[in-house]
């Protein structure tokens, strides 16, 4: 019987709609310094590609996904949804990224300060609303070292998510139950962080009850998932969040990771998923995102799933 535990990790990875599957690779890749950690397909939609980006080796809290749809539509930003993704870079790299972030064209608004960081902002080739934020909590190991991007001024993994939202009452309410505490607030930014803080350990919540509900779409974030170190503490959460009245799925094997499903009072759903066994366990760690990975279910399926994919230069 494991313990009930106190609180969620911080983030896991948080999920996004892309469109097409080579301008998404060329931008995170290149661009930001990700590494592609795995190549695979919706498990749920076979036909799509999930692309995983993150630090060397894919560590929870660096992750950020994407199902690429070409030709879909774009969504719209709006209230039940997460509107920004805020990335930690080291206190001292702002510059570096100002530079090169004109190098590559990307049009961004900063640097400003926001509570106790200094932030970027901008978005990638399909609309999706970013940050680089500088802070002196950047662990210094979640980098790609071998990438494009100098490891001394890499991307650290997450610094936070934003959730826009009509009320703040529920998702609040939610967030505590999660373990998360209220930190401050500016404005309509109420900032609530979990375990000892910073990078990776930060949510916050624009109350927004004039704007309009948004739309998933190309563009948008599908879903963001919160940290738990076992299967154990997942199967503990799951059932304080039925206790709790919330509609949480069965646990789903996602083969890198298990994950339970379930939406917060203002629409966005949210995942809690394990730590293990992480990307290593069908891939060498010198070859991860090298290949085309599907799990032992799809492989049966995998000249077709192959046949109906988009051809993918890897960076």
């Amino acid at each position: 019987m494991y313990a009930v535990p106190e609180n969620v990790f911080g983030i896991h990875h948080v999920t996004a709609i892309a469109g097409d599957p080579q301008r998404n690779i060329e931008f995170y890749s290149r661009v930001l310094g990700l590494r592609l950690v795995k190549r695979t397909v919706n498990f749920d939609d076979p036909n799509t590609y999930h692309l995983y980006y993150g630090d060397e080796v894919g560590h929870p809290g660096t992750i950020l996904t994407f199902f690429p749809w070409p030709n879909a539509p774009h969504g719209r930003l709006g209230t039940g949804q997460l509107t920004v993704t805020s990335f930690a870079i080291p206190e001292d790299s702002v510059q570096f990224w100002i530079d090169r972030l004109r190098q590559a064209k990307v049009e961004f608004s900063g640097p400003r300060d926001r509570f106790d960081e200094t932030v970027l902002s901008f978005s990638d080739p399909e609309g999706l609303q970013l940050e680089l934020v500088a802070t002196t909590k950047a662990e210094g190991d979640l980098t790609w070292k071998s990438g494009p991007v100098p490891s001394q001024h890499g991307i650290r993994g997450f610094f936070g998510v934003t959730l826009s939202e009509v009320s703040l009452d529920g998702t609040q309410d939610l967030l505590l139950k999660l373990g998360f505490r209220k930190k401050t607030h500016q404005e309509s930014r109420y900032r609530f962080e979990v375990g000892d803080g910073g990078a990776g350990k930060i949510v916050d919540v624009l109350h927004l009850p004039n704007l309009p509900r948004g739309q998933i779409a190309v563009g948008t974030v599908h879903h963001v998932a919160w940290r738990t170190p076992n299967d154990g503490e997942q199967k503990e959460w799951r059932s304080r969040l039925l206790d709790a009245g919330l509609n949480v799925t069965p646990v789903i094997d996602r083969q890198y990771f298990h994950s339970i499903y379930f939406r917060e009072p203002g629409g966005i759903l949210f995942e809690i998923a394990t730590d293990p066994p992480g990307f290593a366990v069908d891939e060498l760690p010198a070859q991860l995102g090298t290949n085309l990975m599907l799990p032992p279910w799809l492989e049966s399926m995998r000249e077709n799933i192959e046949q109906s994919l988009p051809p993918i230069q890897l960076p």
